[in-house]
Protein backbone atom coordinates (compact mmCIF):
# COMPACT_ATOMS: atom_id res chain seq x y z
CA UNK A 1 0.00 0.00 0.00
CA UNK A 2 1.35 3.23 -0.72
CA UNK A 3 2.27 5.74 1.73
CA UNK A 4 -0.85 8.00 2.45
CA UNK A 5 0.24 11.86 2.48
CA UNK A 6 -1.50 14.70 2.31
CA UNK A 7 0.47 16.94 -0.62
CA UNK A 8 -1.39 20.34 -0.89
CA UNK A 9 -4.06 22.63 -1.40
CA UNK A 10 -5.20 21.31 -5.33
CA UNK A 11 -7.74 23.65 -5.84
CA UNK A 12 -10.88 25.99 -4.58
CA UNK A 13 -14.34 24.71 -5.75
CA UNK A 14 -16.06 28.64 -7.39
CA UNK A 15 -20.02 28.04 -8.33
CA UNK A 16 -20.64 30.80 -10.71
CA UNK A 17 -23.28 31.46 -13.44
CA UNK A 18 -20.82 31.86 -16.22
CA UNK A 19 -17.87 29.82 -16.24
CA UNK A 20 -16.13 31.17 -19.25
CA UNK A 21 -16.93 34.48 -18.10
CA UNK A 22 -15.09 34.12 -14.41
CA UNK A 23 -12.73 32.20 -15.85
CA UNK A 24 -11.48 35.44 -18.31
CA UNK A 25 -11.40 37.80 -15.06
CA UNK A 26 -9.50 35.44 -13.46
CA UNK A 27 -6.90 34.97 -16.37
CA UNK A 28 -6.53 38.60 -16.02
CA UNK A 29 -6.79 39.18 -11.99
CA UNK A 30 -4.89 36.04 -10.76
CA UNK A 31 -3.06 34.67 -13.83
CA UNK A 32 -5.19 31.50 -13.51
CA UNK A 33 -4.23 30.31 -16.98
CA UNK A 34 -3.18 27.13 -17.56
CA UNK A 35 -6.30 24.99 -18.17
CA UNK A 36 -6.20 21.02 -16.44
CA UNK A 37 -9.45 20.05 -17.66
CA UNK A 38 -12.68 21.84 -19.21
CA UNK A 39 -15.44 19.29 -18.97
CA UNK A 40 -18.97 19.21 -19.28
CA UNK A 41 -20.74 16.02 -17.83
CA UNK A 42 -23.48 15.04 -15.05
CA UNK A 43 -22.09 15.17 -11.48
CA UNK A 44 -23.48 11.85 -10.74
CA UNK A 45 -22.06 10.99 -7.37
CA UNK A 46 -23.02 14.47 -5.74
CA UNK A 47 -26.85 13.84 -5.58
CA UNK A 48 -26.11 14.12 -1.64
CA UNK A 49 -25.24 17.38 -1.63
CA UNK A 50 -27.55 18.51 -4.91
CA UNK A 51 -31.08 17.66 -3.30
CA UNK A 52 -31.25 13.83 -4.33
CA UNK A 53 -31.17 15.27 -8.22
CA UNK A 54 -28.24 14.21 -11.26
CA UNK A 55 -27.13 18.24 -12.51
CA UNK A 56 -26.03 18.34 -15.11
CA UNK A 57 -22.36 21.62 -14.83
CA UNK A 58 -19.55 22.67 -16.71
CA UNK A 59 -16.04 22.81 -15.09
CA UNK A 60 -12.60 24.11 -15.73
CA UNK A 61 -9.50 23.50 -13.55
CA UNK A 62 -7.26 26.18 -14.11
CA UNK A 63 -3.40 26.74 -12.37
CA UNK A 64 -1.41 29.58 -12.02
CA UNK A 65 2.25 27.99 -12.80
CA UNK A 66 4.06 29.84 -10.67
CA UNK A 67 2.76 27.78 -7.73
CA UNK A 68 -0.09 27.39 -5.75
CA UNK A 69 -3.80 25.95 -5.69
CA UNK A 70 -6.24 26.65 -8.64
CA UNK A 71 -9.07 26.99 -9.62
CA UNK A 72 -12.51 24.85 -9.96
CA UNK A 73 -14.60 27.30 -12.04
CA UNK A 74 -17.98 25.44 -11.87
CA UNK A 75 -20.83 26.36 -13.84
CA UNK A 76 -24.44 24.34 -13.34
CA UNK A 77 -26.18 23.55 -17.13
CA UNK A 78 -29.34 21.78 -15.79
CA UNK A 79 -30.34 24.65 -13.52
CA UNK A 80 -30.04 28.06 -12.07
CA UNK A 81 -27.89 28.43 -9.77
CA UNK A 82 -28.86 30.11 -6.46
CA UNK A 83 -27.14 33.17 -4.29
CA UNK A 84 -26.92 33.36 -0.60
CA UNK A 85 -30.52 34.71 0.44
CA UNK A 86 -28.37 36.95 3.10
CA UNK A 87 -24.71 38.15 1.75
CA UNK A 88 -22.18 36.37 3.38
CA UNK A 89 -20.50 37.84 6.31
CA UNK A 90 -17.07 37.53 8.25
CA UNK A 91 -19.42 36.15 10.93
CA UNK A 92 -20.68 33.42 9.03
CA UNK A 93 -19.60 29.42 8.89
CA UNK A 94 -17.74 28.25 6.13
CA UNK A 95 -15.39 29.35 3.14
CA UNK A 96 -15.36 32.95 3.69
CA UNK A 97 -12.29 33.91 1.44
CA UNK A 98 -9.63 32.28 -0.72
CA UNK A 99 -5.77 33.57 -0.08
CA UNK A 100 -3.57 34.15 -3.11
CA UNK A 101 -0.20 34.50 -3.01
CA UNK A 102 1.80 37.75 -3.99
CA UNK A 103 4.81 38.81 -4.01
CA UNK A 104 4.90 42.68 -3.72
CA UNK A 105 1.64 43.69 -1.87
CA UNK A 106 1.36 47.59 -3.08
CA UNK A 107 1.82 46.31 -7.00
CA UNK A 108 -0.49 43.93 -6.39
CA UNK A 109 -3.01 45.93 -4.41
CA UNK A 110 -2.66 48.72 -7.78
CA UNK A 111 -2.92 45.81 -10.15
CA UNK A 112 -6.20 44.48 -8.85
CA UNK A 113 -7.62 47.70 -8.45
CA UNK A 114 -6.86 48.56 -12.40
CA UNK A 115 -8.70 45.13 -13.54
CA UNK A 116 -11.89 46.14 -11.41
CA UNK A 117 -11.25 44.06 -8.36
CA UNK A 118 -13.47 46.05 -5.42
CA UNK A 119 -10.74 46.55 -2.87
CA UNK A 120 -11.87 46.13 0.88
CA UNK A 121 -8.83 48.25 2.30
CA UNK A 122 -5.11 48.57 1.90
CA UNK A 123 -2.55 46.57 2.51
CA UNK A 124 -1.59 45.44 6.29
CA UNK A 125 0.06 43.51 7.74
CA UNK A 126 -1.81 40.48 9.78
CA UNK A 127 -1.20 38.91 13.62
CA UNK A 128 2.16 36.95 12.28
CA UNK A 129 3.70 40.36 10.36
CA UNK A 130 2.33 39.22 6.56
CA UNK A 131 1.47 41.96 4.57
CA UNK A 132 -2.46 41.16 2.81
CA UNK A 133 -5.24 43.41 1.97
CA UNK A 134 -8.56 41.74 0.43
CA UNK A 135 -11.18 42.14 -2.33
CA UNK A 136 -14.13 40.98 -3.97
CA UNK A 137 -14.84 40.04 -7.66
CA UNK A 138 -17.05 40.81 -9.91
CA UNK A 139 -19.31 38.33 -8.42
CA UNK A 140 -19.09 38.63 -5.00
CA UNK A 141 -16.66 36.53 -3.65
CA UNK A 142 -13.53 37.77 -1.32
CA UNK A 143 -10.03 36.79 -1.67
CA UNK A 144 -7.14 37.93 0.40
CA UNK A 145 -3.90 38.72 -0.98
CA UNK A 146 -1.59 37.71 1.02
CA UNK A 147 2.93 38.23 0.51
CA UNK A 148 3.90 34.67 0.61
CA UNK A 149 7.66 33.13 0.55
CA UNK A 150 6.96 29.76 -0.92
CA UNK A 151 6.63 29.43 -4.79
CA UNK A 152 7.26 26.98 -7.45
CA UNK A 153 8.92 29.47 -10.37
CA UNK A 154 9.38 32.89 -10.97
CA UNK A 155 8.06 35.49 -14.07
CA UNK A 156 6.81 38.87 -14.18
CA UNK A 157 3.30 38.28 -12.73
CA UNK A 158 2.29 39.76 -9.85
CA UNK A 159 0.08 36.46 -8.30
CA UNK A 160 0.35 32.98 -7.70
CA UNK A 161 -2.65 30.78 -7.24
CA UNK A 162 -4.23 29.83 -4.14
CA UNK A 163 -2.18 29.93 -0.84
CA UNK A 164 -4.67 28.73 1.84
CA UNK A 165 -8.78 29.45 2.71
CA UNK A 166 -10.30 31.33 5.33
CA UNK A 167 -12.84 29.13 7.37
CA UNK A 168 -15.28 30.55 9.65
CA UNK A 169 -16.13 27.65 12.10
CA UNK A 170 -18.46 27.43 15.36
CA UNK A 171 -15.74 26.59 18.13
CA UNK A 172 -12.00 26.52 16.63
CA UNK A 173 -11.29 23.46 19.11
CA UNK A 174 -13.87 21.15 17.38
CA UNK A 175 -12.34 22.09 13.68
CA UNK A 176 -8.57 21.99 14.72
CA UNK A 177 -8.28 17.71 14.49
CA UNK A 178 -9.62 18.20 10.91
CA UNK A 179 -7.53 20.51 9.41
CA UNK A 180 -4.52 20.11 11.87
CA UNK A 181 -4.43 16.56 11.99
CA UNK A 182 -6.39 15.01 9.09
CA UNK A 183 -5.12 17.75 6.93
CA UNK A 184 -1.71 17.53 8.08
CA UNK A 185 -2.07 21.76 8.23
CA UNK A 186 -0.12 21.16 11.62
CA UNK A 187 2.27 23.97 12.21
CA UNK A 188 0.01 27.08 14.66
CA UNK A 189 1.29 30.95 13.84
CA UNK A 190 -1.09 32.05 15.56
CA UNK A 191 -3.92 31.10 18.13
CA UNK A 192 -5.11 34.81 19.63
CA UNK A 193 -8.69 36.24 20.27
CA UNK A 194 -8.63 39.93 19.69
CA UNK A 195 -10.26 42.82 17.93
CA UNK A 196 -8.45 43.08 14.80
CA UNK A 197 -7.99 46.13 12.75
CA UNK A 198 -7.30 44.20 9.54
CA UNK A 199 -10.80 42.36 10.08
CA UNK A 200 -12.60 45.98 9.69
CA UNK A 201 -12.10 45.27 5.96
CA UNK A 202 -14.14 42.60 5.67
CA UNK A 203 -16.95 43.43 8.17
CA UNK A 204 -15.15 42.41 11.67
CA UNK A 205 -16.37 45.86 12.74
CA UNK A 206 -15.54 45.81 16.28
CA UNK A 207 -16.09 42.15 17.27
CA UNK A 208 -13.70 39.92 19.08
CA UNK A 209 -12.20 36.95 16.88
CA UNK A 210 -10.00 33.83 17.95
CA UNK A 211 -7.82 33.53 15.12
CA UNK A 212 -5.61 30.61 14.32
CA UNK A 213 -3.78 30.08 11.45
CA UNK A 214 -2.54 26.80 10.66
CA UNK A 215 0.14 26.30 8.08
CA UNK A 216 1.74 23.23 6.30
CA UNK A 217 4.83 21.07 5.92
CA UNK A 218 7.56 23.08 3.65
CA UNK A 219 8.76 19.15 2.37
CA UNK A 220 6.28 18.29 -0.45
CA UNK A 221 5.13 15.50 -1.34
CA UNK A 222 3.23 13.78 -4.12
CA UNK A 223 3.83 14.45 -8.16
CA UNK A 224 2.23 17.99 -8.04
CA UNK A 225 3.40 18.86 -4.03
CA UNK A 226 5.94 21.72 -5.09
CA UNK A 227 3.73 23.05 -7.43
CA UNK A 228 1.32 23.77 -4.53
CA UNK A 229 3.67 25.02 -2.45
CA UNK A 230 3.26 25.53 1.24
CA UNK A 231 -0.60 26.27 2.49
CA UNK A 232 -2.34 27.85 5.46
CA UNK A 233 -5.39 27.47 6.78
CA UNK A 234 -7.44 30.27 9.28
CA UNK A 235 -9.97 29.19 11.26
CA UNK A 236 -11.80 32.36 13.14
CA UNK A 237 -14.35 31.73 15.37
CA UNK A 238 -16.96 34.44 17.33
CA UNK A 239 -19.58 34.64 19.38
CA UNK A 240 -21.52 37.26 17.78
CA UNK A 241 -24.36 36.00 16.37
CA UNK A 242 -26.40 34.60 14.00
CA UNK A 243 -23.64 32.53 12.11
CA UNK A 244 -25.56 31.22 8.48
CA UNK A 245 -23.97 28.91 7.00
CA UNK A 246 -22.47 29.96 3.66
CA UNK A 247 -24.63 27.42 1.71
CA UNK A 248 -27.56 27.13 4.17
CA UNK A 249 -30.77 25.80 2.00
CA UNK A 250 -28.56 25.93 -1.06
CA UNK A 251 -26.73 22.96 -3.08
CA UNK A 252 -23.11 22.31 -3.60
CA UNK A 253 -22.41 23.68 -6.90
CA UNK A 254 -24.36 27.50 -6.08
CA UNK A 255 -22.93 30.65 -6.44
CA UNK A 256 -19.61 31.10 -4.09
CA UNK A 257 -16.82 29.06 -2.73
CA UNK A 258 -18.14 25.07 -2.79
CA UNK A 259 -14.87 23.46 -1.12
CA UNK A 260 -11.56 23.46 -0.97
CA UNK A 261 -10.13 20.65 -2.27
CA UNK A 262 -6.60 18.80 -0.89
CA UNK A 263 -4.07 16.63 -3.08
CA UNK A 264 -3.61 12.91 -1.63
CA UNK A 265 -2.10 9.95 -2.09
CA UNK A 266 -3.19 6.37 -0.49
CA UNK A 267 -6.69 7.29 -0.62
CA UNK A 268 -7.38 3.92 0.72
CA UNK A 269 -4.96 4.37 4.07
CA UNK A 270 -7.16 8.01 4.64
CA UNK A 271 -10.16 6.78 4.41
CA UNK A 272 -9.01 3.56 7.32
CA UNK A 273 -7.89 6.40 9.54
CA UNK A 274 -10.70 8.24 9.17
CA UNK A 275 -13.35 5.69 9.63
CA UNK A 276 -11.36 4.73 12.75
CA UNK A 277 -11.55 8.41 14.34
CA UNK A 278 -15.23 8.35 13.61
CA UNK A 279 -15.19 10.60 10.43
CA UNK A 280 -16.80 9.63 7.65
CA UNK A 281 -15.97 10.09 2.99
CA UNK A 282 -19.86 11.47 2.64
CA UNK A 283 -18.73 11.25 -0.74
CA UNK A 284 -16.13 8.54 -2.63
CA UNK A 285 -15.97 7.44 -6.15
CA UNK A 286 -13.91 4.65 -5.12
CA UNK A 287 -12.77 3.14 -8.46
CA UNK A 288 -11.93 6.30 -10.69
CA UNK A 289 -13.53 9.26 -12.17
CA UNK A 290 -12.82 10.30 -15.68
CA UNK A 291 -13.33 13.85 -16.64
CA UNK A 292 -11.95 13.27 -20.45
CA UNK A 293 -8.93 14.89 -19.78
CA UNK A 294 -7.98 14.02 -16.72
CA UNK A 295 -8.81 10.84 -13.96
CA UNK A 296 -8.43 10.10 -10.69
CA UNK A 297 -10.47 9.26 -7.34
CA UNK A 298 -12.12 11.82 -5.11
CA UNK A 299 -13.73 12.07 -1.91
CA UNK A 300 -15.89 13.96 0.87
CA UNK A 301 -15.80 14.83 3.89
CA UNK A 302 -17.40 17.49 6.35
CA UNK A 303 -16.07 19.82 9.01
CA UNK A 304 -17.91 19.71 12.33
CA UNK A 305 -19.66 22.70 10.34
CA UNK A 306 -20.71 20.89 7.30
CA UNK A 307 -18.02 23.07 5.26
CA UNK A 308 -16.92 20.41 2.59
CA UNK A 309 -13.41 19.30 1.99
CA UNK A 310 -11.99 17.27 -1.17
CA UNK A 311 -9.91 15.29 -1.45
CA UNK A 312 -8.32 13.90 -4.98
CA UNK A 313 -5.72 11.16 -5.90
CA UNK A 314 -4.60 11.99 -9.58
CA UNK A 315 -4.14 9.08 -11.94
CA UNK A 316 -3.68 11.00 -15.00
CA UNK A 317 -3.52 14.59 -16.30
CA UNK A 318 -2.90 15.90 -19.56
CA UNK A 319 0.23 17.33 -21.51
CA UNK A 320 -1.45 18.50 -24.70
CA UNK A 321 -4.45 16.61 -25.27
CA UNK A 322 -4.28 17.44 -29.18
CA UNK A 323 -1.17 15.19 -29.73
CA UNK A 324 -2.52 12.29 -27.42
CA UNK A 325 0.49 13.36 -24.98
CA UNK A 326 -1.04 12.18 -21.14
CA UNK A 327 1.16 11.97 -17.77
CA UNK A 328 0.20 8.69 -16.12
CA UNK A 329 0.84 8.62 -12.53
CA UNK A 330 -0.41 5.17 -11.40
CA UNK A 331 2.27 3.59 -11.68
CA UNK A 332 5.24 5.98 -10.31
CA UNK A 333 6.61 6.17 -6.60
CA UNK A 334 3.15 7.92 -4.97
CA UNK A 335 5.12 10.03 -2.50
CA UNK A 336 7.82 11.79 -4.78
CA UNK A 337 7.87 14.88 -6.78
CA UNK A 338 8.05 14.90 -10.44
CA UNK A 339 11.07 16.88 -11.93
CA UNK A 340 10.22 20.70 -12.18
CA UNK A 341 10.60 20.47 -16.34
CA UNK A 342 7.62 17.71 -16.36
CA UNK A 343 5.40 19.92 -14.38
CA UNK A 344 6.15 22.85 -16.02
CA UNK A 345 5.03 21.00 -19.70
CA UNK A 346 1.45 22.15 -18.25
CA UNK A 347 2.13 25.67 -19.45
CA UNK A 348 2.28 24.19 -22.63
CA UNK A 349 -1.63 24.67 -22.48
CA UNK A 350 -1.54 28.48 -21.72
CA UNK A 351 -4.40 30.57 -22.70
CA UNK A 352 -3.58 34.07 -22.66
CA UNK A 353 -5.92 36.78 -20.79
Amino acid sequence: MNKATINGIQQVGIGVKDANQAWAWYRKAFKMDVPIFQDSAEAKLMTRYTSGKVESRHAILALNMQGGGGFEIWQYTSKVPEASKEELTWFDLGILAVKIRCRDIHKTYEHLKAVGATMLGEPAKNPVGDWHFYVKDPYGNTFELIENGSWFSKNKDLTGGVAGVVVGVTSVDEALPVYQEHLQQREMRCDETAVWEDFKQVGGKDAKFRRVILQGSSDFTGAFGKLFCQTQVELIETTNQPRNRAFENRNWGDLGFIHVCFDVNGMTAIKEKLANEGIELTVDSENEFDMGKAAGRFSYLEDPDGTLIEMVETFKVPIMEKLGWYLNLSDRKKQSNLPNFVVKLLSLNRVKA
